[in-house]
């Protein structure tokens, strides 16, 4: 039975096979940030959808704040706008890979983090630096924030499938090691 789960962050990293004059393209275009002494790479905040890119002279760059595939896209065709906009010929279609996706999810329960600790392996629990359990999955290679609560944070899938799975997982092993409080 499947788990609601809300997307909170998808990173995903863009590729233009070329090279990019980040101080003239930062002078050339308007909406970008760029101080080399702080930072090596240049930043382009996007109001909506609400998520920024760090571009890098290399041709990589980072998207980050998106909540969908479809965020993503967008933020590909404004920044494609900007290149155009600098003058910047982008050879080919930009590379999208998703690098990792933030998610939240809502146990029905509370559980007893002490059991779980204690029952489950791949865990690490010290309540007295951080109130939640963090529990590591191998299949989805997920890393869960679990809290007392039943709220869990699901960190380091690469699709919204396995952000899915990784919750489902990590419930069905709360169960099993019956970390429940009832």
């Amino acid at each position: 039975m499947g788990m609601e789960t809300n997307i909170e962050n998808m990173v995903s990293a863009i590729t233009v096979d070329q090279k990019i004059d980040l101080k003239k393209f930062s002078r050339t275009v308007k909406g970008l940030e760029y101080n080399p002494e702080s930072f090596p790479g240049a930043v382009f905040r996007v109001k909506e959808p609400k998520l920024a890119m760090l571009i890098f002279s290399s041709g990589k760059i980072i998207c980050t704040g998106a909540r969908s595939k479809k965020d993503i896209e967008i933020a590909v065709e404004r920044l494609k706008e900007k290149f155009r906009e600098g003058k910047i010929r982008v050879r080919g279609k930009p590379k999208v890979e998703v690098q990792n996706i933030v998610a939240s999810a809502k146990l029905d329960f509370k559980v007893n983090l002490d059991v779980l600790a204690i029952e489950a392996e791949n865990t690490e629990y010290e309540p007295e630096q951080f109130p939640g359990l963090v529990f590591r999955l191998d299949e989805p290679k997920t890393v869960m924030l679990i809290f007392r609560s039943g709220k869990m944070i699901i960190t380091g899938a690469k699709s919204i499938k396995d952000v899915g799975r990784a919750a489902e997982r990590t419930r069905d092993a709360v169960k099993s090691y019956n970390a429940i409080i009832r």
